[in-house]
């Protein structure tokens, strides 16, 4: 029976494409930032007009198709980057300073043509589609998903997610069980000094000095402090302070990024650099204030789906990964795994000029939209599998 689901499904996705690719370039062209996807929200919904769509997650939607009882969710992001586009393309982004430069615009065209396909089958359990908003910020809106009680309201059994990744040869879908993605949280450290002229440093207490240190020290923590055969990164990604050259600065600021793939790494490496940041400072005669931003978890993809995954893929003709993809990247599709089963999949795009996620010339083709698509429909199937063994 699964198994010619999937091919229905399959056969129906590239009967979709053309429209599919179509509704991909449209909301590629007009994007919108995390917490102002109403419009993408919008146009996906009217492009869908056979489902009944209900809000979620403040600019979020989800819907549902099949019959009642246990079910699947499918998602797929809403929101695009503070990037400029570099493309060139015809339907490049009209909205300057923003793109869909993650790959979410595919995703979307992804999930419309699972969507398509599904419309006029009859799915042995049920398929709930979310637009989630806000996946590129913290707080995220997957966790409001997660915290509106949707998944327990509609029975939800086995999330499905997937990302195109240029880490990922092109063509090749990586699934890969456990921890593929790790828990980020972020960081500010705020240096307080005594401001003077820049010719007179010793009657002033400088912050940037102190600063520089910090971000050396904490940056080389994971090497000293975590377990060399855990995946750990501090990264510093933002510096600020001074207003002019030859004046010392009162205050000086970062902020920067961590990543984990344990608790007990994620608690040491907090405790190690707030406890770095104002030791150094205090060596320099200045205060150093850290403050931390909770956000989500390791994405970890289940076992036993991705068994049945696999099988699916590679019977449906796709080549999946040896070696699955894993990195330190992160996305809050973990959420969703600490309330039900759930998978990633990685969609290979491969990696030209070394243009990967966020740039602005990062632009998959309708290879990678069709690969998507099929992806979505075999986790879909592996899922509604395993419902239906649970009887």
């Amino acid at each position: 029976m699964t198994s010619a689901l999937l091919s229905a499904l399959l056969e129906g996705i590239d009967r979709a494409l053309p429209d599919a690719a179509a509704l991909r370039r449209a909301i590629h062209a007009e994007p919108h930032l995390s917490g102002e996807e109403e419009p993408t929200r919008d146009a996906f919904e009217r492009s869908t007009e056979w489902l009944r769509w209900s809000p979620v997650a403040h600019s979020g939607a989800w819907a549902r198709l099949g019959p009642t009882g246990p079910a699947v969710g499918l998602r797929a992001e809403l929101d695009a980057l503070p990037v400029t586009e570099v493309t060139g393309i015809e339907w490049a982004s009209r909205r300057p300073g923003i793109m869909h430069a993650c790959g979410h615009d595919v995703h979307l065209g992804a999930l419309w043509a699972v969507l398509a396909a599904a419309r006029d089958l009859e799915l042995p359990v049920g398929l709930v589609p979310i637009l989630q908003p806000r996946e590129e910020v913290s707080p995220s809106g997957a966790g409001d998903v997660v915290a509106s009680g949707l998944l327990d309201d509609q029975e939800v059994e086995a999330m499905i997610g997937v990302h195109v990744q240029p880490g990922v040869e092109r063509g090749v879908v990586s699934t890969g069980a456990g921890a593929v993605n790790a828990a980020f949280d972020e960081f500010e450290i705020i240096v307080r000094g005594r401001p003077g002229h820049g010719a007179y440093p010793h009657v002033a207490i400088d912050p940037i000095l102190a600063l520089a240190d910090i971000v050396t020290a904490v940056a080389a923590l994971p090497s000293r402090i975590i377990d060399p055969t855990h995946a750990t990164v501090v990264s510093v990604g933002q510096i600020s302070g001074g207003t002019a050259p030859n004046i010392i600065a009162d205050e000086a600021r970062c902020r920067g990024t961590l990543r984990t793939f344990s608790d007990a790494d994620r608690d040491l490496l907090h405790e190690a650099v707030a406890r770095t940041a104002e030791s150094i400072a205090l060596g320099r005669g200045a205060a150093a204030t850290v403050r931390f931003i909770h956000g989500g978890p390791a994405l970890v993809n289940d076992p036993g789906l991705v068994r049945r995954l696999d099988a699916l893929l590679t019977g449906s003709g796709v080549t999946v990964a040896e070696s699955p993809f894993r990195s330190c990247g992160s996305d809050d599709f973990g959420e969703y795994g600490l309330a039900t089963a759930s998978v990633m999949s990685f969609v290979g795009t491969g990696r030209v000029d070394g243009i990967g996620l966020h740039h602005g010339a990062f632009l998959p083709g309708r290879e990678a939209l069709r690969l998507a698509a099929h992806a979505f429909a075999a986790g879909y199937v592996a899922a509604a599998e395993s419902v239906l063994a649970q009887g």
